[in-house]
């Protein structure tokens, strides 16, 4: 995987992980969709899975900061 494909990756998880940890985009769609009963359950996969494409982002960040000649 290139680091310019990894850097997008991890960008647009965190934005759309941010997005539905921040703002009620998940509830209101749970909620339309007749899943409400989940939404108790979104802070144990949200908060986990925004580390996660934060620290893919940060990792390429760093791997393009290695490979650019000083």
């Amino acid at each position: 995987m290139t680091n310019k494909k990894l850097f997008n990756i991890g960008l647009a998880g965190t934005v759309i992980t941010a997005l539905c940890c921040f703002t009620p985009v998940l509830v209101i769609l749970l909620g339309a969709v007749g899943l409400s009963a989940l939404v108790g359950l979104l802070d144990y996969i949200l908060l986990p899975g925004l580390a996660v494409f934060v620290a893919i982002t940060g990792y390429a960040l760093w791997k393009r900061r290695r490979q650019t000649p000083q």
